[in-house]
């Protein structure tokens, strides 16, 4: 649903205000929160899997058949991690909240939160707002 004009003036005022009284925390927010997070949850299960490798090799040297077990399954685990973060994660140009309205929006059923949505916009449409 995208914002009024007056809106997006709101907003704009409401950024500047957050830039002038803290600069350090206002380019904190700036990035895309869960892009963010999801390409630190794949670096970390990169991270992960390059502990696992060093467990497999390191179970190997020692003969410890045990150690190389949990290397494997560390590094199983951990990739598994990071190919699921890494499907999840938008796109550098895509917003994730548009992809799940447009999925909403295609199913014929729509959810009580969806319709209760749509009259809050057709009444404040109605009234001119």
């Amino acid at each position: 649903m995208p914002l009024s004009e007056h809106e997006q003036r709101m907003l704009e005022q409401m950024e500047r205000a957050l830039y002038a009284e803290d600069p350090k925390f206002a380019t904190a927010l700036e990035g895309n929160g869960l892009r963010t997070y999801t390409r630190r949850r794949v670096y970390q299960a990169a991270a992960g899997f390059l502990v696992g490798i060093a467990l497999l090799i390191a179970g190997v040297a020692a003969q410890q058949i045990w150690v190389s077990v949990v290397g494997f399954l560390v590094m199983l685990g951990c990739a598994v991690l990071a190919v699921t973060g890494w499907r999840k994660a938008p796109k550098p140009g895509e917003q994730p909240a548009a992809g799940s309205q447009a999925r909403s929006q295609s199913r014929p059923k729509r959810s009580m939160m969806d319709r209760i949505e749509e009259r809050w916009q057709r009444r404040r449409d109605e009234q001119g707002h």
